[in-house]
């Protein structure tokens, strides 16, 4: 099986510290991530850092439990899956953030997974749909710090 990776991005009028530190954020999460109906940090985290785990249900009702593999504030985070649907083999999520002035980040998200058979017989059809939602929650972020 191969890896699947895809990145999408959008320009943000923000600095990249308050974009990095409101999504890593997970009391704002629900504000402004609609693909999600659940965030949470698990084992008694009270914030986003390197070797936390979080919990998340997206609204399709599949929960993953990720481990943040990377936290360098305000430049990136990443996570991987630890427990999820049985449709990945692997999952891992990056956001970047680079600032491109005071008031002006680019918010890169990149996916990277593996499909376990059979969903790896529509691949296709899996990463538009991931894919689409990436673009949404980017366009959900950006309105979100642009309108507060």
């Amino acid at each position: 099986m191969s890896t699947i990776k895809f990145s999408e991005k959008i320009r943000i009028d923000c600095s990249a510290v308050r974009a990095f530190d409101y999504t890593q954020d997970y009391g704002q999460r629900l504000v402004w991530d609609t693909f999600l109906k659940r965030a949470d940090l698990i084992g008694g985290a009270q914030a986003a850092a390197l070797g936390v785990k979080a919990y998340c249900v997206a609204k399709n009702g599949l929960g993953m439990e990720t481990e943040y593999v990377s936290f360098s504030r305000p430049k990136v985070t990443a996570v991987k899956m630890t427990k999820g649907p049985y449709m990945f083999k692997s999952f891992l999520g990056s956001w970047n953030f680079k600032e491109l002035g005071e008031e002006m980040t680019d918010v890169v998200f990149l996916y990277s997974y593996e499909l376990r058979f059979p969903f790896n017989l529509v691949t296709p059809f899996i990463k538009k749909k991931l894919r689409s939602d990436v673009r949404q929650r980017l366009v959900d972020l950006k309105t979100s710090l642009e309108t507060k």
